[in-house]
């Protein structure tokens, strides 16, 4: 791995991280020990109470004695106050640490071509991040502290009857024996629990972004089964957790109070053998009572809930941050959960090549979610000469996004041949794709600053009598005056802007371009009608190469050509020709006809 790769999350980094905090680890595990101080005396101080004390005819001695064990408990909360502090040095520290390495992870992975989902990625960064915070913080006050509190029981036990520790601390250990299996059980069925749960996350991401194909395209009912067999797999996991969970319970329940039971079995024959006094009888059933008992369920508990989810969760986030193989990379989209970008990018190098024309060549191209996966786009082929205009159209998730990524250079594909004006798409100079090429998503960005800085960011030096023609041309006039004029703010200091006149600003800003190849990725969906087909008029009269992902019929009625998408069923022709050739043309022109789409 190479200095600058990102460090995987797991095991190894908590030995990392604990030898460059030193002084906090060292410090905590001081204060632990003193915070334990209780735990260690209070069955010798119950013992020398009653024997000293009490049955010995001196009271003032016992109660003497009951006096050093509440002093115990009071110094025990100063101990913990203090080692409260400390506890945050190493926590916060860790979160930040974590962010950074799966961030970094994140960055080198997409540069070596790893292939993610961007709903794993979001669940990785935030609730898993976090979730290792609160349950590292959760560990260090709880486990911490019951682990070291057991341990100095039997220790206070051992010291005060050898005989009694004998006899009490093997059904400790088999019940933690017994139970360590369990709890690899429990941490494999975590790990389920975690695929699950990203899985939902990242489908139902990609079902909320494409929400109007899906109800435009009548698709409700599959995206529907989909999910709920995603949200029945969750269902089933977290059953399964809990039933393990459970089960763990129970054990550690019983074996809590085996300890204690084998003491009350054993106590008359060693008071007879005087190898144990009365009151070191009652010193160690308090040992067992309020110390061994609690803690050991309480310790099996923690480690099978919080322990096994952190090293599951720290397992996920190592993964994560592992670095790559060479694979094409993606980033969030309309129909596919992210975006690749070429495993050679255009421009890397010598051998970048500018087109001699924004001609787009198809030939049997092919591209997959990821290894194994089916492709979303198989053996296609198509030819768009400049000036051509196309519209595509198809379910959610057929790859119409993908379709438009792919022509825009920002993706390779996996098979068949890419070219923009004769050179392959891994070839083509980056400086050449910037200025030909422009790319509309749904999602239209409006960047803080003036209109005119908005509108020109494509064109710098764009003069302002061109910035208006291209927003008049595309609808976007209106808007520019209502805002102020070319200087008027928009963004962070501007009025808020709604999605389509978000939208209109991106339109115009794609219009004053030079570009000679246009994708309009539903990029007028939040538009009237009327206002779609004024912006799709003005780029196809400026004689640009237009692809249009459809959202209404009109758009596929208003273009010479429609591209069919969805597997082994894509098809391409006029409109008359597709109501005849395509079944699922004509049942999408029904759905929308149907929905009143116009």
């Amino acid at each position: 791995m190479s200095e600058s790769a990102p460090r995987p999350v797991d095991r190894h980094l908590f030995a990392g991280f604990l030898r460059q905090h030193r002084g906090a680890a060292v410090a905590v595990a001081g204060w632990s020990l003193l915070e334990a101080v209780p735990a260690l005396a209070s069955g010798l101080l119950v013992a020398a109470a009653l024997d000293r004390g009490f049955l010995a005819g001196r009271p003032a001695e016992g109660f003497l004695w009951i006096g050093l064990l509440g002093a115990a408990m009071v110094f025990r909360a100063l101990m913990t106050r203090t080692l409260t502090p400390w506890l945050g040095r190493l926590v916060e520290p860790l979160r930040d640490e974590l962010v950074t390495a799966v961030a970094a992870g994140a960055v080198h992975r997409a540069a070596a071509g790893a292939r993610d989902t961007a709903g794993a990625g979001v669940a990785r960064l935030t609730v898993q991040v976090e979730t290792v915070r609160a349950l590292v913080s959760a560990l260090l006050r709880s486990a911490r502290q019951l682990g070291v509190s057991l341990l100095m029981a039997f220790v206070g036990l051992a010291a005060l009857s050898a005989p009694v520790a004998v006899v009490t601390l093997p059904p400790v250990l088999l019940t933690l024996l017994l139970c360590v299996p369990r709890l690899r059980v429990l941490a494999r069925r975590q790990r389920r629990q975690l695929r699950a749960e990203e899985a939902l996350t990242a489908a139902a991401g990609e079902t909320f972004d494409g929400i109007r194909d899906v109800v435009a395209c009548g698709a409700r009912d599959r995206v529907a089964d989909d999910l709920s067999a995603r949200i029945t797999d969750h269902r089933d996991a977290v059953r399964a957790v809990a039933r393990t969970a459970s089960a763990n319970t129970l054990l550690v329940s019983l074996g809590s109070h085996l300890p204690l039971l084998v003491l009350l079995l054993a106590a008359p024959r060693l008071l007879d053998r005087g190898a144990l006094s009365v009151g070191e009888l009652l010193g160690a059933t308090s040992y067992l009572i309020s110390g061994v008992a609690p803690a050991l369920r309480s310790l099996v508990a923690v480690l099978g809930s919080w322990g096994v989810q952190l090293a599951t969760v720290l397992g996920r986030l190592s993964r994560s941050t592992a670095p790559a193989r060479r694979a094409p990379a993606r980033a969030p989209g309309p129909d596919i959960p992210a975006r690749r970008v070429p495993a050679r990018a255009p421009g890397s190098d010598a051998s970048a090549r500018s087109p001699r024309s924004p001609d787009l060549s198809l030939v049997d191209v092919g591209y997959a979610y990821g290894p194994g996966a089916a492709p979303v786009i198989d053996g296609l082929s198509l030819d768009l000469p400049a000036g051509s205009h196309l519209t595509v159209v198809g379910p959610s998730g057929a790859g119409k996004s993908t379709l438009t990524t792919l022509l825009a250079g920002l993706a390779a594909p996996d098979d068949g041949r890419l070219t923009l004006g004769g050179v392959p798409v891994t070839e083509v100079d980056r400086a050449w794709l910037h200025r030909e090429v422009t790319l509309i998503p749904q999602e239209a960005y409006v960047f803080t600053g003036t209109v005119r800085d908005n509108l020109r960011y494509l064109t710098p030096r764009a003069r302002d009598a061109d910035l208006l023609a291209s927003a008049e041309a595309v609808g976007a006039r209106a808007l520019v005056d209502r805002l102020g004029g070319l200087d008027a703010p928009v963004g962070l200091d501007g009025p808020p802007l709604s999605s389509g006149e978000r939208q209109l600003v991106a339109l115009a800003r794609a219009h004053v371009s030079p570009a000679s190849v246009v994708l309009l990725d539903e990029a007028c969906c939040h538009l009237d009608p009327a206002a779609e087909e004024r912006a799709e008029r003005a780029f196809a009269a400026r004689g640009t190469t237009l692809v249009v992902v459809a959202h209404r019929i009109s758009s596929a009625l208003r273009a010479p050509r429609v591209l069919v998408l969805d597997g082994e069923r894509t098809a391409i022709g006029t409109h008359a020709q597709l109501l005849g050739e395509s079944p699922l043309y004509a049942d999408l022109v029904g759905h929308w006809v149907a929905a009143g789409t116009p």
